[in-house]
């Protein structure tokens, strides 16, 4: 049997697909579709908590997490799978919304370091009650904790 016939077997009955392949263009649409129904009512939670965008708690977390030395744009951009003109977008507004502040690092060209600004510092305490119980609120009905460790394994293995 070539590969590609192997490739082109028959695909689980219960999605009626002809094509195998089709498995994992469903993984990337349903995760797509996921993130889509899901993300509003847990931003609606955060813009509450004076967060603007989801991906601002993640920059928070990441930059509080580095301490007193802060973290390079360029490793919180590795770190987040965020593409640099997006992450200085989203830093720019968390400085003009008073919660980071960049430092150019001097001989490294445009590389810049990021502090949380004194108003941050402890806001993840105060923000993550209210994230946690609206991420538990979309998942936690659907999945048991086991299943949802299982699908952490399995989500982490889609990692670069």
């Amino acid at each position: 049997m070539s590969s590609s016939s192997a490739t082109l077997r028959p695909a689980s009955p219960e999605f009626h697909d002809d094509d195998s392949r089709i498995a994992h263009n469903r993984v990337w649409f349903n995760l797509q579709r996921i993130e889509r129904s899901m993300a509003p009512r847990i931003s609606r939670a955060l813009k509450a908590e004076g967060i603007e965008d989801p991906i601002w708690y993640e920059i928070l977390i990441e930059v509080e997490r580095a301490g007193a030395e802060g973290l390079q744009m360029a490793e919180l951009e590795r770190r987040l799978f965020v593409a640099q003109y997006a992450l200085s977008r989203h830093v720019t507004r968390l400085e003009g919304a008073g919660l980071l502040r960049r430092e150019k690092m001097r001989g490294a060209g445009r590389a810049q370091r990021l502090f949380l600004t004194e108003s941050a510092i402890g806001l993840h305490d105060r923000i993550w009650p209210t994230y946690m119980a609206a991420i538990q609120a979309e998942i936690a009905p659907r999945l048991s904790v086991e299943e949802a460790y299982a699908l952490c394994r399995l989500l982490i293995r889609l990692y670069p």
